[in-house]
C-alpha cells in the first residue's frame, strides 16, 4: 500500500492548537471526515479513544500513532496533525506528542492494519524526517514529506 492512496492534503492540519490528548484525537477526528460524508465523527473518535484505553499510542519523540477500526467503509484512511505545543501522551519516553498521524482501518482489515503501521512507524523513527515535518507550515509541505518517503 502507498501512502498515496490513504492520505490527502484535506487531511493534514498545521500549527494545530490543542491542550490535551482527547481534544487532539476530536480534532483529528473531523478532520478524517473532511470531504467523506460517509464517515462518521464520532465513530472514529470512540474508536481512537478505545483504542488508547488499551494502551497509548506513542511511538516516543514527540509522534502518536492513534489508529481504529471502522464498522463500515472498506478503506484505510489516515490523517496527519502537526501541533503547535505538545501534548502528554503517555508516551514511553515520556515525551510530548507533537505529531499525530491518525489511521482507520476496515474492521476485517487486520493485515493491512499492521502493514499501515509498520510502515509509519519504520518513517518516523527518522530524525530528519520528523524535523522536517516539524518545520512544514503549509499542508502540502507535510504531504510531499510523507508521500516521497521509502
Amino acid at each position: 500500500m502507498r501512502i498515496t492512496e490513504i492520505i490527502s492534503i484535506d487531511h493534514i492540519a498545521c500549527g494545530v492548537e490543542t491542550a490535551s490528548k482527547k481534544r487532539a484525537l476530536e480534532l483529528a477526528s473531523e478532520l478524517m471526515c473532511t470531504n467523506m460524508p460517509s464517515l462518521n465523527q464520532n465513530e472514529i473518535f470512540e474508536s481512537l479513544i478505545a483504542r488508547e484505553k488499551l494502551g497509548s499510542t506513542g511511538l516516543g519523540k514527540g509522534v502518536a500513532i492513534p489508529h481504529g477500526r471502522l464498522k463500515t467503509g472498506d478503506n484505510t484512511i489516515a490523517a496527519f496533525l502537526q501541533l503547535r505545543n505538545g501534548v502528554d501522551y503517555d508516551a514511553p519516553d515520556g515525551e510530548l506528542v507533537d505529531l499525530l498521524c491518525v489511521l482507520m482501518v476496515p474492521a476485517e482489515s487486520t493485515d493491512e492494519h499492521l502493514q499501515v503501521l509498520a510502515l509509519f512507524s519504520e518513517m518516523f523513527r527518522q530524525d530528519n524526517l520528523r524535523q522536517s515535518l516539524r518545520d512544514s507550515r503549509e499542508p502540502e509541505q507535510i504531504y510531499a514529506i510523507l508521500t516521497q518517503s521509502p
